[in-house]
């Protein structure tokens, strides 16, 4: 661990979701740890009802437990034709234990099933930071619109990727370059009020 750096938890043990915040906030002098780092940290439920709760759930539960300011998020796919499932049940929708190949399948099977042709839905980000104690300092949530591709294009990115397709695009998330997602992405926004947040807290 680096002294000279501010540091910060981020509460996920996720590799897709670690590489990317650490993109996202390679600006800043902090020093981004994981729960990898805390083997013996308890895993904290998310049972709540909106991404913005699963958050801010998540990031008293850690921030708590390492004594330590966490950033937690809860993101997820929200799809118009399914009622806006798989929603906070995005990680799961396929069961706990299944691959990304079986949520995407069970999600293109469900849009068929749905017999509807709204293929629209959004990625939505909510990110939380907590104090040590577990207090919720700042809570950021933010939304990519755009649609669902009839078949997984690319191999980029993580989870839903290569089935969005963003606004404005005719790619998925798995085929757009890094450079474009830190832009437009649900995470990628909620990050910059995020980043905004911690300049002034760190006072850089």
């Amino acid at each position: 661990m680096n002294a000279n750096k501010f540091q910060i938890l981020a509460a996920t043990g996720n590799p897709g979701k670690i590489k990317e915040l650490k993109e996202l906030l390679a600006d800043l002098p902090v020093e981004l740890l994981n729960l990898k780092d805390f083997p013996g940290v308890r895993e904290v439920e998310e049972t709540g009802s909106t991404f913005a709760e699963n958050a801010a759930l998540k990031a008293k539960g850690y921030a708590r437990q390492t004594g330590l300011y966490a950033l937690a998020d809860d993101s997820g796919l929200e799809v118009s034709a399914l009622g806006g499932a798989p929603g906070v049940y995005s990680a799961r929708y396929a069961g706990e234990n299944a691959g990304e190949r079986e949520k995407i399948e069970k999600l293109l099977e469900e849009i068929s099933g749905a017999k509807s042709d709204n293929r629209s839905a959004r990625f939505v980000c909510a990110m939380a930071i907590a104090a040590p104690d577990g207090e919720i300092i700042f809570l950021a949530e933010e939304r990519c619109e755009g649609a669902i591709a009839f078949a997984a294009r690319g191999a980029n990115g993580f989870g839903y990727d290569p089935v969005f397709i963003p606004s404005g695009f005719d790619k998925t998330f798995g085929e757009l370059p890094d450079e474009i997602k830190r832009k437009i992405s649900h995470r990628a926004l909620a990050s910059i009020k995020i980043i905004r947040y911690l300049r002034d807290f760190i006072d850089i």
